[in-house]
């Protein structure tokens, strides 16, 4: 049964930063790629970032690139977002999220329960 668990929201002021984590448990870590997607009340789950299995390929989207950046520690199982000069618009619930393939970054099939950040004028 894969589990992931995030960590790390909160409440900050525009232009401060948070550190999201994502714990992963029942299933080698290092085989998968990881996530991260956020949501706000009345739209649709939005990607923000993805990290290849190794770590070696990162992807972002546009309203995220240069202030946020992904990264992960397979030894630890974990997956982290910094997310610094943050904006209004980036509150949101954000959950990490992992395929069921191997060697994919795509087919988003396991989900985090969500942690929620808030970001104040």
């Amino acid at each position: 049964q894969v589990q992931l668990v995030e960590f790390g929201g909160g409440l900050v002021q525009a232009g401060g930063s948070l550190r999201l984590s994502c714990a992963a448990s029942g299933r080698t870590f290092s085989n998968y790629a990881m996530g991260w997607f956020r949501q706000t009340p009345g739209k649709g789950r939005e990607f923000v970032a993805a990290i290849s299995w190794t770590g070696g390929s990162t992807v972002y989207a546009d309203s995220v690139k240069g202030r946020f950046t992904i990264s992960r520690d397979n030894a630890k199982a974990t997956v982290y977002l910094q997310m610094n000069s943050l904006k209004p618009e980036d509150t949101a619930v954000y959950y990490c999220a992992s395929p069921t393939s191997q060697a994919t970054m795509g087919a988003w099939d396991h989900w985090g329960q969500g942690t929620q950040v808030t970001v104040s004028l």
